[in-house]
């Protein structure tokens, strides 16, 4: 086996391990959602998920490799997901080594609430730990983007609110995209999210 087989294989690997994890928190309704990982950074190469699969189940057409245009790359009938390209995005505008993307009625509910304001701030708040924010009343910020329909918009959309502190932007009504340098950070950031926003709702309930 090549070293470039065995990066793919371990890719491949690390990824259906992060699915498995996130699809037994019930985070892939109805077939939603796509994750992805960067397998070679010149030229860019990365695993993403497969158009219209159920990511309860673990198969090995779980994901195939895609070019700097999103394009496959192998030979094979499957499709890469659609908001494949919102990935390509991602690797474009950050050191990201892996990027997911879910539907939760969390995420959801926080999007509407706060799509007006394009944004939401979580501060002084435990969980911010996980992306590196240690400072007393430190924050961090969500942005919140249109859900456009056209895929190409709607991913520079998300490109153009990438900056430093960034590390996940909602799309209202749709989800969230969550990155790190690695499968470990990007769902560990994402995780964090999820809690913030579930959190959040929470503690509304009891703050009418």
């Amino acid at each position: 086996m090549s070293a470039l087989q065995a990066t793919y294989q371990d890719k491949w690997d690390e990824l259906a391990d992060i699915k498995d994890e996130l699809a037994a928190r019930d985070w892939f309704p109805g077939t939603s959602g796509n994750l992805s990982i960067k397998v070679s950074e010149n030229p860019l190469r990365f695993l993403v998920t497969a158009s219209g699969k159920d990511k309860r189940k673990r198969t090995a057409e779980d994901f195939l490799l895609v070019n700097e245009h999103s394009q496959s790359i192998e030979s094979t009938s499957l499709k890469p997901s659609a908001e494949t390209v919102l990935h390509q995005r991602i690797y474009e505008n950050t050191n990201a080594g892996c990027s997911l993307h879910v539907h939760t009625l969390s995420n959801n509910v926080i999007s509407e609430l706060y799509g007006d304001q394009g944004e939401i701030t979580f501060q002084d708040q435990e969980l911010i730990k996980a992306f590196n924010i240690w400072e007393e009343n430190g924050s961090i910020t969500v942005p919140i983007v249109r859900n456009y329909a056209e895929l190409p918009r709607l991913a520079e959309a998300v490109a153009e609110q990438i900056r430093p502190g960034i590390y996940g932007v909602l799309i209202r009504n749709h989800g969230i995209t969550a990155w790190g340098r690695n499968g470990f950070e990007a769902k560990k950031h994402l995780e964090a999210f999820e809690f913030l926003f579930a959190y959040h709702l929470k503690l509304k309930q009891f703050t009418v």
